[in-house]
């Protein structure tokens, strides 16, 4: 029944007039459909500001944090095994139309779900491309079976950027790339994206349109990979696209003068629409990396950041509430703002949800 609903709602949308402005509430729960969020708490009840949030605006997901960004000692979402799975049936409990539950769980450094807290490990992108691909499969099943049993639906994995630079502290130094050669780093990205459809779970490719050649970390401010970057950093995703193994891109908030000489990927209608969307033919949902990372933060505001970012082609936007901390409410009433004044098209807006509406079902 609740499918049949969402189809009726999502064709009243869309068969709307392209001029017509939606009721205020329907904008907003559009607008909602577009944002994955953050949010404290490791146990929820009916009155949790996360929980109201998804019930008044449906929005289209959350992600999962274990620790706290400035302090480590203190528990956010995930703590255990059982706890994981108390919280990610609360969140779809709560939710009328499907939610995305993410998380960063590449594996090696980056994860969220560590065996300290009883979860299965998962070795680093480095260390399973040193073994087999049959090795990998295994892995990225046991890692795939582990997401599915606790919840999560969405896995901001796997990173395809190329280690183009040795001194890279955030890609390279992290281990989070399976090399230098875009083959290569298809065939074990390729695995592990079949074990997520193979276990219902989206896997999200990053970051568009590379940042294994920089020399910074887009959570701490400015990155220029301008002189660094080269085209064969685009090949992953190109090859991925071409295998219809592409489903969801992550953006990143690098800037490349050859590709626009004005904003960072995030914000780049050349890099995501252009580039990505009419060059190499993605049609699936673009979201864009954490919008508090400094990169961003430090020279946008809010109001400009999302509304270049939209019009850039971006579908869904991260606020991790990591780094920052940004009310769901200031950031739906700042888009439906922009929307009404134009800044924003209501056709783009339309476009993400068509997108998001496909992904989710």
């Amino acid at each position: 029944m609740r499918r049949i609903t969402l189809v009726f709602i999502g064709l009243f949308f869309y068969s709307l007039p392209l001029h017509a402005m939606p009721e205020d509430e329907a904008l907003k729960k559009m607008i909602g459909h577009m944002l994955i969020v953050g949010f404290e708490e490791e146990k929820l009840v009916a009155t949790s500001p996360i929980v109201e949030a998804i019930e008044r605006y449906e929005l289209g997901g959350v992600i999962l944090f274990d620790r706290f960004y400035t302090d480590k000692s203190r528990v956010k979402n995930i703590r255990s095994s059982e706890q994981l799975k108390a919280l990610t049936h609360t969140l779809k409990a709560s939710a009328k139309t499907p939610l995305l539950i993410c998380v960063d769980q590449e594996g090696g450094k980056v994860a969220r779900l560590k065996p300290s807290y009883g979860f299965v490990q998962t070795p680093s992108a480095l260390k399973v491309a040193s073994e087999s691909l049959e090795k990998a499969k295994e892995t990225y099943d046991a890692l795939a079976l582990m997401l599915r049993e606790h919840g999560i639906n969405c896995n901001f994995a796997p990173d395809v950027d190329l280690s183009l630079n040795p001194k890279n502290s955030v890609i390279v130094g992290l281990e989070r790339s399976y090399g230098t050669e875009p083959h290569r780093v298809v065939s074990y990205a390729g695995v592990m994206l079949e074990s997520f459809v193979e276990h219902n779970i989206t896997g999200v490719l990053k970051h568009f349109p590379g940042h294994g050649s920089s020399f910074e970390d887009s959570h701490l401010g400015f990155v220029d990979v301008t002189q660094t970057w080269s085209e064969v950093e685009l090949d992953p995703y190109r090859m991925l696209i071409a295998q219809e193994k592409a489903s969801m891109i992550m953006s990143a908030h690098v800037f490349n003068a050859k590709l626009d000489k004005n904003y960072p990927a995030t914000l780049s209608y050349a890099t995501n629409t252009l580039l990505l969307r009419q060059t190499l033919g993605f049609k699936g949902v673009l979201v864009s990396d954490d919008m508090h990372m400094q990169a961003i933060a430090n020279d946008y505001s809010l109001k400009d950041a999302i509304t270049l970012a939209i019009n850039s082609g971006v579908d869904m936007l991260l606020f991790g509430n990591q780094l920052s901390y940004t009310s769901t409410h200031e950031i739906i009433e700042t888009i439906a703002t922009q929307v009404k004044s134009g800044a924003i098209s209501l056709q783009r807006i339309r476009e993400a949800n068509t997108r998001i509406e496909h992904l989710r079902h």
